[in-house]
């Protein structure tokens, strides 16, 4: 069908054969996704889309971050540009897990260049009772998933941040400490409030998961940066259960689900089927550890080291061929990414080479 366009449209042999191409680049990431078996593993990076690319820094001496993310055209130009810029197969929606708290009614405070709410929940007597959720304010999100849709066919992840991993930051006020002291109070001390304002999350983060879902995303991610910071048993009990709630909502409407827990460690051999296809996977945890230790029916995310990017390109092949060329041959249901977000002052040659060498399927064999 594709040929017999091409033929009367007159776009000649070599730009058709980039096209089948590019078309293929894009699919391997929901090929993989769907369990299909590929000469070689998709790659994308998480937090891709910023700092380290030129052409956003360019932008950002006219936009604030907060402007970017809130306007769809520029968030979307955003979101596009590792395609563009780096190699990768998909794309992920340039936006900030904090949307949940500012939808729910939390004053949030962007003047200092860190974000911050004017009121942390941990100061409040009935923080639950304080939230009001208003779903309108999650439409720039969805616009700019639209907008994205329109500007590229490569395949595009949706997200949000997971219940504790928000509720970190809501109950804490800001990130400056990062083992959020305030909100790990809170939650031993005030245990039922705990639950009432983990459902509230929850459900606002359905709802705009699914919103997600019906304008166009072809895959969707959970972060839960900080699932480590609390006993296993205490996250089992009390945000396990709502991470279900929001993959079985996405995964109803046909969408692949992935799960980043950073830091749960063990506590992976109870992320089950039931809880998402994929898992990504911090750099502390081995991936051969992990692909032990996880249900054989859930894929693997990740989980090279962000900070390997700062090494000499012949060390970062090494790693490469030593560590992950191997587990790709026992292990096809794989994406490459970090264990977490590339690093600020990254050099963006190291992240164009180590894409490029991992879309040359000789590499892998």
């Amino acid at each position: 069908m594709y040929r017999v366009f091409y033929a009367w449209s007159g776009i000649s042999s070599s730009t058709e054969t980039k096209i089948q191409e590019n078309r293929y680049m894009s699919y391997i990431f929901t090929d993989t996704l769907c369990g299909k078996q590929t000469e070689r593993p998709p790659v994308w990076f998480m937090r891709q889309a910023g700092r380290v690319l030129p052409n956003y820094n360019v932008l950002r001496q006219t936009a604030s971050f907060h402007q970017i993310m809130s306007t769809p055209e520029l968030a979307a130009k955003v979101t596009i540009m590792p395609v563009t810029d780096i190699g990768v197969d998909a794309a992920i929606l340039f936006n900030d897990i904090l949307t949940i708290p500012t939808a729910m009614g939390m004053d949030l405070d962007w003047s200092t260049g860190a974000p911050r709410f004017a009121t942390p929940l941990h100061t409040l007597d009935n923080a639950s009772a304080s939230l009001k959720p208003d779903p309108s304010m999650l439409t720039h999100a969805y616009d700019a998933i639209k907008a994205t849709k329109s500007m590229s066919d490569s395949p595009l992840i949706g997200f949000c941040g997971a219940p504790l991993t928000t509720l970190c930051y809501m109950l804490q006020g800001n990130s400056a400490k990062h083992d959020f002291p305030e909100a790990k109070r809170y939650m031993f001390n005030n245990k039922e409030q705990m639950r009432k304002l983990v459902d509230a999350v929850t459900e606002l983060s359905i709802e705009y998961a699914l919103g997600q879902v019906k304008c166009g995303i072809d895959a969707f991610q959970l972060f839960d940066t900080h699932a480590g910071l609390v006993p296993f048993e205490y996250f089992k009990e009390m945000f396990l259960p709502a991470v279900r709630k929001i993959a079985d909502a996405v995964r109803s409407q046909g969408v692949p689900f992935i799960y980043f827990p950073k830091g749960l460690g063990m506590g992976l051999s109870c992320v089950t089927p039931d809880v998402c296809d994929f898992v990504s996977i911090d750099w502390q945890t081995s991936i051969a550890e992990a692909r032990k230790t996880l249900h054989p029916n859930v894929g693997i995310q990740g989980n090279l080291d962000p900070s390997v990017l700062f090494a000499d390109k012949k060390e970062i092949q090494q790693i490469m061929e030593n560590v992950y060329r191997p587990f790709f041959h026992e292990n096809n249901k794989w994406i490459f990414n970090l264990g977490h977000g590339v690093m600020a002052n990254t050099p963006l040659e190291n992240l164009q080479y180590l894409t490029q060498w991992i879309k040359n399927s000789e590499n892998w064999k």
